[in-house]
């Protein structure tokens, strides 16, 4: 057999692996609210392909390959055990294995690190919390993609309905048509229905009310069956505590801001300062794009070597808020047409830093450039370290950083040395470090984290909402912290 046949024997019999494993994972998902995960990304719903790519993937960041052979053990070791609701990664099951040198089986070990999520240690399955989504923009309709797809189970958050500006004819049709399809994000992964007599659009089985309403004091949520619901006001109309206390109707227990709040709206990124928030806090704020790119490393970084000061310069793709054409906007330079530009303009993230990490003292200032691609930004953080150090040792912190902390789900990392904007398009990390443009100097840091300012987002507010609504489980084996 030639070295040409062996890789393609190979290549089948890992296909047949991975395809057997996706009964496994959607079962486990479906029956017992269990997500699995490969290095913190979803195996469910998944191909046979992208389960395999999936795999690959760790050897951009462990090294080497992790194989499905060494992965699909630990699947069967999962369906022995009376698990709860709970993520469980097994990349860190595989490689937390290979470093135990106690010569228990898999099964044993398995039972073991994922003991937290068994028998009389499991999180019973909660009912369901509803979800509102007030406005339906690029942020609203991606958020609306990701809580369709994490009601597979159906427990934890359930869109229930959509709140726009009344429309011409056709209206409903078209909504529907922009979620069903984008531009830069594909299709739509399942079926989508739209029923006009009752304002509704279908979609994986889902019924989501479409309620047409010009300001939030003309509706009773309650008169939709909905109670207690999380409200994502993705307008960005209102970013004080007054104005969005405005939402705060029947049926309505919690309101979050997907734009940078105002006043003493609390600034939430998730990963690091999610934890802060008060059980009965109503109103709060995820933040901006760039916030969360910017966070998550710049804690990493803190916790490890000591910040003194930093700048961030972000290259940020163009977005609704400017013009395609040359005309009046009340911003400076946001009127100039966007595709045929580089525009220089403000960013709130460095002064944003503040709320979100208030024990970091270090001055951060900031500075941005919107240009021509529709989706995908870089933020350049330039930083003065607490100590010197070197390339080499900043970057295996921040590989171990992505792989294995608490900082995991936030921060990406890539040695790919033809990486561009468009392969980071749906991206579900805050932000992905450029192991290849990193530049170390004494104590003197400049990295370069690539963010999906759309998707990854979105997912940083699915994070949060989660996180507020009591549904967001626990992952096995625990991050080290």
């Amino acid at each position: 057999m030639t070295v040409k046949d062996d890789a393609f024997t190979n290549w089948k019999n890992r296909e047949e692996i991975a395809e057997s494993m996706i009964p496994i994972i959607g079962k486990l998902h479906r029956e017992q609210d269990v997500t699995v995960l490969l290095h913190s990304r979803s195996l469910v719903n998944k191909s046979v392909v992208s389960i395999l790519k999936i795999h690959r993937f760790a050897r951009q960041i462990a090294g080497e390959e992790l194989s499905v052979t060494e992965t699909l053990p630990f699947l069967h070791a999962l369906t022995t055990l009376d698990l709860g609701p709970s993520q469980i990664d097994l990349g860190m099951l595989a490689a937390t294995y290979k470093a135990d040198s106690r010569g228990l089986s898999v099964a044993e070990f398995t039972a073991e690190a994922v003991a937290g999520a068994t028998g009389e240690n499991k999180i019973e399955r909660r009912e369901a919390r509803d979800v509102v989504l007030y406005g339906f923009g690029r942020i609203g309709r991606l958020v609306a993609r990701l809580l369709i797809e994490k009601a597979g189970s159906g427990n934890g958050l359930r869109l229930r309905a959509i709140v726009v500006r009344g429309g011409g004819e056709a209206d409903l049709v078209k909504r529907a048509s922009l979620l069903r399809r984008d531009s830069i994000h594909g299709q739509f992964q399942g079926t989508i229905t739209v029923d006009e007599a009752n304002n509704t659009i279908v979609a994986n089985g889902n019924e989501i009310k479409v309620i047409y309403a010009n300001d939030p004091s003309e509706i009773d949520y309650t008169g939709y069956g909905i109670k207690d619901a999380i409200l994502i006001d993705n307008t960005g109309k209102w970013r004080d505590r007054e104005g969005l206390s405005k939402h705060l109707r029947p049926g309505i227990d919690k309101v979050v801001l997907t734009a940078p709040g105002k006043g003493d709206v609390p600034n939430i990124v998730h990963g690091v300062n999610h934890d802060t928030i008060k059980p009965d806090e109503q109103i709060l704020s995820c933040a901006s794009c760039t916030t969360n790119a910017i966070v998550p490393p710049l804690k990493a970084m803190a916790d490890e070597y000591g910040v003194l000061r930093g700048h961030v310069e972000t290259v940020h793709s163009f977005t609704n808020d400017q013009n395609l054409l040359d005309n009046y906007h009340s911003a400076d330079r946001r009127g100039r047409s966007a595709p045929l530009n580089m525009v220089m303009t403000e960013t709130g993230a460095a002064s944003a830093v503040a709320k979100a990490l208030p024990d970091l003292k270090a001055p951060i200032s900031g500075s941005s450039i919107r240009v021509p691609v529709p989706d995908v930004s870089i933020a350049i953080l330039s930083l003065r370290l607490g100590r010197e150090t070197t390339r080499e040792e900043v970057l295996d912190y921040l590989r171990e950083v992505s792989l294995t902390s608490p900082l995991k789900r936030q921060i990406d990392f890539t040695t790919a040395p033809d990486a561009v904007s468009s392969d980071f398009i749906g991206s579900r990390h805050a932000s992905i470090v450029d192991a290849g443009a990193t530049k170390v100097d004494g104590d003197s840091a400049i990295l370069y984290l690539w963010y999906d300012n759309e998707f990854g987002y979105s997912c940083q507010v699915i994070r949060v909402v989660q996180y507020v609504s009591g549904v967001e489980y626990p992952t096995y084996p625990a991050p080290a912290v």
